[in-house]
Parts: C-alpha cells; structure tokens; sequence
C-alpha cells in the first residue's frame, strides 16, 4: 500500500536532485562547522538546481512544490549539512512571503539567485517574531525603523531582508534591499549550527518602503519555516543515530574483545532511537499532509511535530555521547558536532517552552488573559 504521505511522481525528481547533492554537502559540512562559514557553494548548488523556484508559488513562476516534498528534502539537505538546511530554509520562508505577497521584482530576484533572509526577531522579542515591539515612524515613501533584529541566518550573504515593524494599524511586514542602513554585527560564536553565521542586524533609519510592503492576510498561515523546523531536528537526528551506530560497530571494548555495538544496553536504546525518529517523522509528515489539504489544523500539527523532533534530537544525540563515550568530545568525532547541532532546534521559535504552553491551553481550554 502507498504511503498518504509519499512524493508524488512528478515532484520526485526535485527530492532526487537534494540526494544527488547531499554526499558534497556532508564532506563539507565538518569544514563549514569548524570554520563558521556559511555554505555559500551549498546553497548555490540548491539555487542552480531549481529548489528555490521550485517552492514558490505556481501563479508566480515557481513550481508549487507541496510541502510533503518539501520536507523531504529538508530531511536530506539536514542530514547532511544542518547549516545549509537552516540558512537555505530561512531563504525560502522569506523569500515565500515577499514573492507570495509583495511586488513581482522579488520573484525575479529570486529566479536571479539573489539570496534572501529573515529579519524577524527582536532583541527583547523571545518568541513574539509575529508580533514586534519595535515602532517603524512614517517617511517620505513609507516608514523609517531604527532598530536591531537578532539571529538573522545567512544575513551576511543576503541581498534582501524580510523586515517587520509595528505601524500605526499594527504589525506590518516589508521587503528592505541591502544598502549602507543595514549594518551587520559580528558576534556569532555559536555551540551548533555554526555555518548559520546567524549575527544581529542593526537597520540604522532603514527605509520600509510602501510599496515594497508584503500584505500578509494571515500571519499564522502555514509557512516553510513553520512546517520545515522539525526536518531539520529529524535531519540532525537521523545524522547522529548513523555516526553512533558506525561507531558502536567499529570500537572494541578492551575487556570483552567485542564491538560496543553488542552490548545489551546498546541494542536497548538503539531500538528506543530508531521508533522515536518514526514517531517524528510520522508527526512531521503528518503537518505536511494537513499544509497541502489546506486544514485549519496545520499550525497545531506542527507545533507538536516540531516540540517532538527537537527533542529525540537532544535524546538521540546524549546517546551518541554514551556510545561515544571519551573519544565523542574530540573534534575529529562527528558526535560532537551533531550534539552540538542537535541542542539548536529546540531553541528556535517557537520554542519548546512556547510549543508546550500553547499544546497545554489546547488541552486545558485555558483562556488567555
């Protein structure tokens, strides 16, 4: 029986194209983490091949990719460099709202591999990216912000920002091109997900042009990053739970002569491993499934999907250190770097504080004060 939640034929072929490009990402990603530098070539080699266009709506040139495809090759692209998934993610989910709901130039940026970056979240903000606190004041030509925005992946690189601000009528979302009010802060010295570059961007009386504004009817709508979030802890985990099992295979217990990988407590938490990144996966496709058939349940499924995959992410990567044991702190062990990876997920709005509550007043009827 097909799976509800497998790519359809005419969309495998863009999935097939992030396996071809997978193997290079992995052999650089080691390089990328060490260095803290952004996957420029990754992400070029995702533009050339046609997976920016692709996830962009059909009415505006791209292909209408469906996001159980998408996640797919979230999955892929994560697994094998988890920098270059989230930096390529953010991309796409700034680029799905200027080209969805701003003026037809940016979909021909981006069909012109312009790299674009979302400049959402607030220094004092925490998880309230939706709704900011800093006041954007009117200005010739629409309104000026004076503010800093923080966690900003792949700005380095970036040729335009999806800026918000609170106007007069509430929160509004704009499209800002990089130009001398936009000033980068270099203090990322990250534990994960190093080649991010993730730094504070300061937007120095930076004009929010009027015509340049994106008219978002629902914020709340599902959205790449929404729905891509918990691939990218699957990609992670699925990573880690490859690296512990290559070296429970490969390192012999002194005492017993035997590989570490026969000994009962392995095979336990293996087992333990393996059903929970079904679970996650079955949760994150399941958001997807309910994206596609446009359900008023999608943002709660993902919510779920994403508190879930954070955590066997954390829970998969503290056995790859058991399995590891010493030699799993050293740099040339890729355990360290998916534990590492793996602690970012959970961080990332909404967090899995925020995913609780917001479950928990589900459950509970709680009304909001």
């Amino acid at each position: 029986m097909t799976s509800p939640f497998a790519v359809s034929g005419n969309e495998q072929r863009f999935v097939d194209a992030a396996r071809d490009l997978a193997p290079g990402f992995a052999a650089r990603a080691h390089e990328h983490d060490a260095e803290a530098t952004v996957p420029v070539g990754n992400l070029t080699a995702l533009h050339e091949a046609g997976l920016d266009m692709a996830a962009m709506p059909e009415e505006r040139g791209g292909s209408g990719l469906s996001y159980q495809a998408l996640g797919e090759i979230f999955r892929v692209v994560g697994k094998a460099c988890p920098s270059t998934a989230c930096v390529w993610m953010m991309h796409l989910g700034a680029a799905q709202a200027l080209v969805s709901y701003g003026p037809p130039v940016y979909a021909e940026a981006l069909r012109a591999g312009k790299r674009f970056a979302n400049a959402l979240s607030e220094p004092t903000g925490g998880n309230l990216f939706l709704m900011p606190l800093q006041r954007a004041e009117p200005a010739d030509g629409g309104h000026v912000l004076d503010g800093a925005k923080r966690f900003v992946s792949g700005c380095e690189i970036a040729d335009h920002f999806l800026v918000n601000a609170l106007l007069d009528d509430g929160p509004a979302f704009f499209g800002v091109s990089r130009d001398d009010s936009v000033e980068m802060v270099p203090i990322w010295d990250s534990m994960g997900l190093r080649g991010t570059r993730s730094q504070l961007v300061h937007f120095r009386k930076t004009l929010l042009r009027s015509d340049n504004r994106c008219r978002i009817t629902d914020p709340l709508a599902p959205n790449i990053i929404a729905l891509g979030l918990p691939w990218l802890s699957i990609g992670i985990a699925e990573a880690t739970l490859d690296a512990l099992t290559d070296h429970a295979r490969s390192r012999v217990v002194p005492s017993t002569g035997r590989p570490v990988g026969d000994m009962q407590w392995v095979h336990f938490d293996a087992a333990d491993a393996h059903v929970k990144l079904l679970a996650a996966r079955t949760l994150a496709e399941r958001a997807m499934w309910l994206a596609d058939h446009g359900d008023p349940g999608t943002l709660p499924a993902a919510v779920e999907a994403k508190l879930y995959a954070n955590q066997v992410a954390k829970d998969i990567a503290e056995f790859a250190l058991r399995v590891g044991g010493g030699s799993g702190y050293l740099r040339t062990s890729p355990i360290q770097r998916h534990f590492r990876d793996a602690q970012a997920g959970a961080l990332m709005a909404f967090s899995t504080e925020v995913c609780r509550d917001m479950i928990g007043r589900q459950l509970m009827g709680t009304v909001e004060a």
